[in-house]
């Protein structure tokens, strides 16, 4: 039996890289899949690859434009996911990512802290406002969200990226037990560089991250390694797993 049939998931920035991978694990899974994304070519994109990989086993995907930075638009994005599906069971909180412009907090620009505290840390608070009561409506689930090596290890150079993360870090772990009575997981993924195509631009024009590519035991991580461990937090599997940072980052933060 697929691991999700009759799960339905909502996975924000999910037009390309980890987000894109794990709508299409999930949808293999049986799960009924909704694809939010700001960018209105890469989202439909990602809904229909996802589809087609559902074949006959139950799955499905649609596409919602959303911002996860606007509480209407999120809201709306929920609503129509309940509508179009019955419920909700699982919150894939995916939107997120690092940029050239971040640097230590003595160089680094406002402008740049603000853009990925509001996108990465914020954008986890808002989804999670309007996604966790759908699910609390389903009878429980799990919530994603993600995290980053950045958040359990020093990595100079790129301080905004690192509070953004330490944030959603620590929001999962109170998020966890407040929700728990509502049978309701809430966990982070953490990985470390994973390659896709905007993280294989950011390995090439940064030497910080370049050199930790030595520090990376099994070498750099695929989005489909991070989506094959969401697929074990959104099922049943981890039915007793709540409040953890799991990493899946070839063993960087131990070496």
């Amino acid at each position: 039996m697929a691991r999700l049939a009759g799960k339905v998931a909502l996975i924000t920035g999910a037009g390309g890289g980890i987000g894109r991978a794990t709508a299409i694990r999930f949808a293999e899974e049986g799960a009924k899949v909704v694809v939010t994304d700001i960018d209105t070519t890469r989202g439909p994109e990602s809904a229909r690859l996802a589809k087609e990989a559902a074949g006959n086993g139950g799955g499905d995907a649609i596409f919602i434009e959303t911002d996860v930075t606007s509480h209407e638009s999120v809201k709306a994005a929920v609503a129509e996911t309940v509508a179009q599906f019955g419920g909700l069971h699982i919150l894939h909180n995916n939107a997120g990512g690092s940029t050239m412009q971040d640097g230590p907090v003595t160089e680094a620009p406002d402008e740049e802290f603000w853009r990925v505290i509001k996108l990465d840390l914020y954008g986890t608070f808002v989804s999670s406002k309007h996604g966790i009561p759908a699910i609390q409506a389903s009878g429980g689930g799990s919530v994603i969200n993600m995290a980053s090596n950045v958040a359990l290890m020093a990595l100079p150079g790129r301080d905004c990226y690192t509070a953004a993360k330490g944030g959603v870090a620590s929001m999962t772990r109170s998020m966890a037990v407040e929700y728990a009575p509502d049978k309701i997981r809430v966990n982070a993924i953490a990985p470390s560089v994973t390659l896709s195509d905007r993280v294989k631009k950011l390995v090439d024009e940064s030497p910080d991250i370049k050199k930790l590519s030595e520090q990376h035991l099994l070498g750099f991580g695929q989005p489909l390694h991070i989506a094959n461990m969401a697929v074990y937090l959104a099922s049943d599997e981890s039915e007793i797993t709540t409040g953890q940072i799991l990493s899946v980052d070839s063993g960087v933060t131990i070496y």
